[in-house]
């Protein structure tokens, strides 16, 4: 098997566009060798770190972050099941919040028809009194305190 893939061929193996892996490699994410006549070739452990981003970026995690956790990463080999438990403990507590704030809107969102989650003064269920108007603009109701 060759040790250095293509564009094409990663894209193939990855099921990520080559626009995508274009992307990810001026983001910092994923790094290409040039050839002879100035193609992208990339180390066969690629894959699994374009597999690494889908994984964070499914998850939600900001491309900047995931690209912070691959820069901790060997270049040589490809990421282990201990890199990748060490980088999602980082990630599960910003996992577990967002978690919690989708929860709180989906618990709200067909009780309360919007009416206290932009602070309007009608709302005798979730704002009498306008009391969202003290905490400022925005959704209050829809984000559970932390």
């Amino acid at each position: 098997m060759a040790r250095e893939l293509t564009i094409g061929q990663l894209s193939a193996r990855s099921g990520v566009s080559q626009s995508a892996l274009r992307f990810y490699e001026r983001k910092g994410l994923i790094a290409a060798e040039r050839s002879h006549g100035n193609q992208r070739r990339y180390p066969r452990v690629t894959l699994r770190r374009v597999a690494l981003v889908q994984a964070g970026k499914t998850a939600g995690i900001p491309l900047e972050r995931i690209r912070a956790a691959l820069d901790e990463l060997p270049a040589d080999r490809p990421p282990t099941k201990r890199d990748w438990e060490r980088l999602s403990r980082r990630w599960r507590a910003e996992l577990d919040e967002r978690i919690t704030t989708l929860e709180g809107i989906r618990d709200r969102l067909t009780g309360c028809i919007g009416c206290g989650c932009l602070s309007l003064r009608r709302c005798g269920l979730l704002n009498p009194g306008d009391e969202a108007a003290e905490r400022g603009p925005g959704a209050h109701y829809l984000i559970r305190s932390r």
